[in-house]
């Protein structure tokens, strides 16, 4: 009966029903939004390397090695000797080494120089695994693969000549040296995304007159003769490796951490990717706090919008207590309604939230890299839901009760 005459009593105030249903429904797809950017930029950031058992780099932090070494952020303190390269590769619990060598760059976007293997061992989102788009991996010593990023920011296409920078913010170019695009890989949502990738040996070809960090004056080798020379490095920036087993990751790791021919480090990808989130936490507890207060604002509106429709409804409240009703029937009316009214704006929330994540997810995973699974709700999404619920049926408490203690000569007087 009483959920008969709250339905009726919504109807007969559908526009002002109406508003406070979108506004509420608007908050809780914000949340919801927000709680989903938050997962999926969660997961996307820990699934920028995957496949990746350890990280090797000269002794430094975790997260800076990780960040130099995956994200290109940063520089590193020190290298990795080739012979120490060679020697963790030669372990028998290694399946495989990928060596990566950083320091050079192209218009603000960083130059690795690595080996083919990179390609087959570098994985993402869960293995995912590079794939050249248009052309094909490198075939000579000055071809370059070039991420997606870079291909559509500079406009470069399969062929055309890419001339590097020595160091990140320098003046000095390897001109004599230039690349040719050879591919350009899809995108990934990851750092290769904004990475011009050349082979190791190419890294070594461009600073052959280099000497310190300059150029030798009045050094020019031809380039013919570069090919024929042996470009073995003498040390790269970092390494990632792979190892047979699961239960050998710790025992290599210990043994590379105690190397006595030099300090290394060695981190496992995720332990170190944990510790960066950590680190950037702060803006995702202050992004969630933001959207609850937007729920928490529609909630107090919608507690509003009861208190102002309480004149209104004087006579109303009057009637039903003339005719015999009992406090409980005019508070659980109103509670009743307000209860309606929230699970009404959760339902829109949740359906605008899925429609959103529907037309938005190839935009969002185009422009940004980022991945939104589209799911069922999980349980913290559904608790979300019901505490809307009981929220909006706790504010309305206070109007039900002023409802209930207006009086009834008040409620039946006729003002003029």
């Amino acid at each position: 009966m009483m959920l008969r005459l709250a339905y009726g009593s919504l109807l007969a105030r559908a526009l002002t029903v109406g508003m406070t249903i979108v506004a509420i429904a608007l908050s809780v797809a914000l949340f919801l939004g927000v709680e989903k950017v938050r997962t999926g930029a969660k997961a996307s950031f820990a699934d920028t390397i995957s496949g990746t058992d350890l990280i090797v780099g000269a002794r430094s932090g975790s997260v800076q090695l990780l960040l130099y070494s995956v994200f290109r952020i940063g520089n590193a303190t020190n290298n990795l000797t080739w012979q120490s390269y060679q020697d963790i590769a030669a372990r028998p619990d290694v399946d495989w080494i990928v060596p990566i060598s950083l320091g050079d760059s192209h218009r603000q976007f960083r130059v690795m120089g690595t080996t083919p293997a990179f390609f087959d061992r570098y994985k993402y989102r869960s293995g995912q695994s590079l794939v050249v788009g248009e052309g094909a991996r490198m075939n000579d010593l000055f071809d370059t693969v070039i991420g997606a990023d870079v291909a559509s920011t500079l406009g470069y296409k399969v062929g055309d000549p890419i001339v590097v920078a020595h160091g990140l913010a320098s003046f000095s170019n390897h001109d004599d040296q230039p690349f040719r695009v050879s591919g350009i890989l899809e995108k990934t949502g990851t750092p290769v995304d904004r990475t011009v990738i050349v082979s190791l040996q190419a890294i070594e070809a461009i600073h052959v007159d280099w000497q310190t960090g300059a150029k030798i004056q009045g050094q020019t080798t031809p380039v013919d003769v570069i090919r024929q020379m042996e470009l073995t490095p003498s040390a790269i920036t970092a390494a990632l490796v792979g190892t047979k087993g699961r239960f050998q990751v710790f025992g290599l790791q210990r043994a590379i951490n105690e190397y006595p021919q030099e300090p290394l480090l060695a981190i496992l990808p995720g332990v170190a990717l944990q510790e960066l989130w950590q680190i950037v936490g702060i803006a995702e507890t202050a992004l969630i706090a933001v959207s609850a207060m937007v729920v928490v604002t529609a909630l107090i509106g919608m507690m509003a919008t009861i208190f102002s429709s309480l004149n209104e409804r004087r006579r109303e409240m009057a009637i039903y207590r003339a005719m015999g009703a009992r406090p409980r029937v005019i508070v659980g009316l109103l509670v009743i309604e307000a209860s309606l009214m929230a699970a009404l704006g959760a339902a829109l929330g949740l359906a605008l939230l899925y429609l959103g994540l529907w037309v938005a997810q190839p935009m969002i995973d185009s422009a940004f890299g980022l991945w939104i699974a589209i799911d069922a709700p999980t349980m913290r999404e559904l608790w979300v839901l019901i505490g809307v619920v009981i929220a909006g049926a706790i504010v309305s408490v206070i109007p039900a009760i002023r409802a209930y203690r207006m009086s009834l000569a008040d409620g039946m007087m006729v003002r003029i």
